[in-house]
């Protein structure tokens, strides 16, 4: 119930417009975000790098209706890009499809993700295709196979939640995807995606043995997006069975978030990266962040009452 009350807040506009101006609100938000800018997201970056943890930046927003204001985030995107390249940084990016105007112009989402892998390629960085909410993911697959020939270092998210997710990965496989696999966020029905919390887990896991199986042919790269300490030491005993290597595996955790965990994975010697996600538009991720572990709940009620 809490989760639902978390997601529904989530698209609340009052919400937005005046619990996310509430000092208290903006000071718990920030054990999961560094700023609102990126030259604050790029510092912390650099800061991780130094333990041997690799980063994933991105800026909050969605659901951009006009072309104007997508091209404003394209043309931030290429900014970060050369900016990690010129500090050399091992730092990719995600990218939100309705970021770049998917919902202005199928031709305007596919020109604005042009714009940023062609920078991207040009400095040699990698770059993420986030999944939103359901109604997206048909089209979002069709803008990754869409660029997928011509640009390697790109990947796409797959959410575990959703029922499809299974033949969504069976079709990909042929074109040796780079897929991040994470349980999902986003309010959905009963009819399209688990409403049980142990259907997910169960179904990312199913997931996460087959991306494992493709890892070690040498035929994709997976990356492993979960805080779940259960899921994280299934996968590796599942990575282990294969004769896989640590390094091999590779997880991605949330910024704020297990950094205890981040720190030991590392340690081991599997590849870690922390999503580092900055911007103002921070109100909806944050209470999505907040479902997915209601726990920290707890975490922001401390936050608000304490000076």
């Amino acid at each position: 119930m809490l989760r639902k009350l978390l997601l529904w807040g989530s698209e609340n506009d009052f919400f937005a417009n005046h619990v996310a101006r509430l000092p208290s609100v903006r000071r718990a938000v920030r054990r999961f975000m560094p700023g609102e800018t990126s030259v604050e997201a790029i510092q912390e970056a650099a800061r991780l790098s130094t333990s041997g943890i690799k980063s994933v930046l991105a800026l909050l927003g969605e659901n951009v209706t006009e072309a104007d204001e997508a091209d404003e985030v394209t043309r931030h995107y290429q900014g970060v890009l050369k900016e990690i390249a010129a500090r050399d940084l091992d730092a990719e990016i995600s990218v939100k499809p309705t970021q770049l105007g998917i919902d202005v112009g199928s031709d305007v989402v596919a020109t604005n993700l042009e714009r940023i892998l062609t920078v991207a390629e040009e400095h040699g960085r990698f770059v993420w295709i986030d999944m939103e909410g359901s109604s997206y993911v048909d089209r979002t697959l069709d803008l990754y196979r869409a660029v997928r020939s011509r640009h390697q270092d790109t990947g796409v998210c797959l959410q575990a939640y959703l029922y499809r997710t299974a033949e969504d990965l069976t079709a990909l496989l042929p074109i040796n995807p780079s897929i991040r696999l994470v349980k999902g966020a986003y309010a959905e029905s009963a009819e399209v995606a688990f409403p049980r919390k142990r259907d997910v887990d169960e179904n990312y896991l199913q997931l996460a043995q087959t991306l494992l199986d493709e890892v070690r042919s040498g035929g994709v790269r997976a990356a492993f997006a979960t805080h779940d300490e259960g899921l994280i030491r299934r996968i590796q005993e599942e990575a282990a069975h294969r004769g896989m290597t640590l390094n091999d595996v590779e997880f991605q955790m949330l910024y704020g978030i297990g950094t205890t965990k981040q720190a030991e994975l590392a340690a081991q010697g599997h590849r870690v990266q922390v999503h580092i996600s900055y911007g103002t538009a921070w109100f909806p991720w944050y209470m999505r962040r907040l479902a997915e572990r209601p726990a920290n709940v707890w975490f922001v009620m401390r936050k608000m009452v304490s000076r």
